[in-house]
């Protein structure tokens, strides 16, 4: 009885001890396979300037397609809501995830040097986008993508120069972008310029309105108070001319190709080119917000030791109300 209940024991001795040895396998291969899956993902965190625009919306839409899951990306965005504390704390919660690179649309252009040498210091490349940025030292961040903004804003002066008259006398208003952005800063020095240049030219009126079209109509509103005659209007980005000519249409202010007030706006969107198509926005520069693509290219090259360009201008196009066709418009993807 006693040697029938020694092999009992052994039994189930040995059997628990396979089983142990199967369930450890089984977690050692669980724990294997999910840190190749983890060590197989390449971790972007990108920080948003918000929502504000269509033009905004698309370049999110841009980055998400280009990150995707599905091309062996993980993809962290954080929205900053137009406030720059906030894409610095984002920065800083990227650093602490360890991500393997951090993609920035800078809500201005300054105050970046403490938290980008921080990244620096935790051997993260930074890649930043759309509004270019001032530091101390360029080797803060890794490469740029971007508009030249000011050569939009050139383009648009010399529209009006050829369309308007360089020597005809006009009231220009003009509804500027986030102060400090580099679009703002760009487009605004570029229509400062035409200004100068252009002696019957008067600025009547600038004042922000944050690139929304809330912002803009409310602006406009207290400009068409205070002044009768307003023969340009000239707006840094498509939402702020919706809102503006919001504002005009109920006063009965018209506009456009056939009306009083030449609007110039700046982003080229579906919608905006709708509206230029229409003749409502006389003229309309091209902002291009479609750089996933882009930033990836960087980061595949990045990936295999090559130095990719420290600044990268994309190329952009410009529209007028009076020649624009509606194939143009259907090949907008934003």
């Amino acid at each position: 009885m006693k040697k029938m209940l020694a092999v009992a024991m052994s039994i189930l001795a040995l059997t628990f001890a396979s089983y142990t040895v199967r369930e450890s396998r089984c977690a050692d291969a669980a724990k294997d396979d999910k840190q190749t899956s983890a060590g197989a993902m390449t971790v972007v965190g990108f920080s948003q300037v918000g929502v504000e625009s269509d033009w905004r919306m698309a370049n999110t839409q841009s980055m998400k397609k280009a990150f995707s899951e599905k091309k062996g990306y993980k993809l962290i965005i954080k929205d900053a809501q137009q406030k720059q504390s906030r894409q610095i704390a984002a920065i800083r919660d990227f650093i602490a995830q360890r991500v393997d690179y951090i993609v920035l649309a800078p809500v201005t252009e300054e105050g970046w040097d403490k938290v980008l040498r921080e990244a620096k210091d935790a051997g993260i490349p930074v890649i930043i986008v759309d509004r270019m940025i001032k530091t101390s030292d360029n080797d803060l961040f890794t490469c740029w993508v971007g508009s030249d903004f000011r050569k939009e804003g050139g383009t648009a002066v010399i529209w009006m120069e050829k369309n308007l008259g360089s020597d005809k006398d006009l009231h220009i208003a003009h509804l500027q972008g986030s102060m400090g952005s580099s679009a703002q800063i760009g487009r605004t020095e570029a229509l400062q310029a035409g200004v100068s240049k252009n002696p019957g030219w008067r600025m009547v009126a600038s004042d922000s309105g944050d690139f929304t079209q809330a912002k803009g109509k409310e602006v406009m509103e207290r400009i068409l108070k205070q002044y009768p005659q307003i023969d340009v209007l000239y707006c840094e980005n498509d939402n702020m001319a919706f809102g503006a000519m919001e504002a005009m249409d109920e006063v009965g202010r018209t506009y456009g190709v056939k009306g009083a007030t030449k609007i110039i706006s700046f982003d080229a969107t579906h919608a905006g080119l709708t509206a230029t198509l229409e003749g409502k926005i006389n003229f309309n520069v091209e902002c291009n917000p479609l750089h996933g693509p882009r930033v990836e290219e960087i980061i595949r090259r990045l990936k295999t030791g090559e130095r990719p360009a420290k600044l990268a201008y994309v190329d952009e196009a410009a529209f007028d109300a009076t020649v624009i066709t509606q194939a143009e418009l259907d090949q907008r993807e934003y």
